[in-house]
């Protein structure tokens, strides 16, 4: 009896450890300063954006005028605590619109 007992013990312990495997937390992206956005104006060029908020998160080649900021910080299993998505719009090198909390998908 006592040799069935003892691996079994065993086994079970293994198997209850398996189910706490620690997540670390997982930050993607631009971390953005609300102070830094508020000094975003329109008529900036790029290299002054670049300065102020870095690079850009997302340079799509198909739209150039464009520069995409985006953040999201999730802690272990559980859905995202911080969002935010910031679109920079440019024409001839100058600020022309800028976008400020525009929606991620809610499921990140």
């Amino acid at each position: 009896m006592q040799k069935i007992v003892v691996p079994l013990l065993i086994c079970l312990s293994f198997l209850l450890s398996a189910g706490c495997v620690y997540k670390a937390g997982l930050a993607q992206g631009n971390l953005l300063k609300q102070e830094d956005l508020e000094q975003v104006e329109i008529g900036m060029t790029r290299n002054q954006i670049r300065f102020l908020l870095g690079t850009p998160m997302i340079d799509d080649p198909f739209h150039r005028d464009r520069w995409d900021y985006i953040y999201f910080l999730r802690i272990g299993r559980k859905p995202a605590t911080a969002k935010r998505w910031v679109s920079i719009h440019f024409e001839e090198g100058a600020v022309t619109q800028i976008e400020k909390e525009l929606e991620l998908n809610p499921n990140l």
